[in-house]
């Protein structure tokens, strides 16, 4: 045989698995970025109920200012978190914050007694156990990835095409 084919057999024995390689990892990736999204969605959802829980909570125990204002200055945080490594610090914070708050009812009856805290409450915690779900599908789909990318031949081909880790999202 010519040398022209067997650079051609050669040519098609690399680039074959290389694409095979490629095609898995921008599988996987896509995966998590998908799954990113549906994070994205609920901490949407429950960014939009910051404002009224602390509009109702303000209004029964405008005494919590510590409180409350760290909720906003958390939610205002979250929001404006550059990548997701800060979001997700920031979402965290937001969280416990929001627990905080949710505490508050405890010390104050009427915040308790008041329906549209509870409704936003009742929908605060459905949203909460979205997030989980979604939290740890996520962190399913970034582990695999990662596991792709550290593994062999997979390194090779995530390494010269830049392919890059994705940070998880821990409670």
């Amino acid at each position: 045989m010519s040398f022209e084919i067997w650079a051609a057999i050669l040519g098609l024995a690399v680039v074959v698995p290389a694409a095979l390689l490629y095609n898995r990892l921008a599988y996987d990736r896509n995966q998590a970025r998908q799954r990113y999204a549906e994070i994205d969605a609920h901490l949407k959802r429950r960014a939009d109920l910051v404002p009224r829980l602390v509009e109702v909570a303000a209004r029964h125990a405008a005494q919590e200012k510590a409180v409350l204002g760290g909720v906003t200055e958390l939610h205002a945080a979250a929001l404006a978190a550059a990548n997701p490594e800060q979001r997700f610090a920031q979402e965290r914070a937001l969280g416990e914050g929001l627990k905080q708050l949710i505490v508050l009812q405890q010390a104050y009856p009427q915040l308790k007694a008041d329906a549209g805290f509870r409704d936003l409450q009742s929908r605060l915690v459905e949203i909460e156990e979205q997030l989980q779900y979604a939290r740890r599908s996520y962190n399913d789909a970034v582990t695999r990835y990662a596991s792709r990318l550290e593994s062999f031949p997979d390194v090779i081909v995530g390494t010269v095409l830049r392919f890059e880790s994705m940070p998880a999202f821990e409670p």
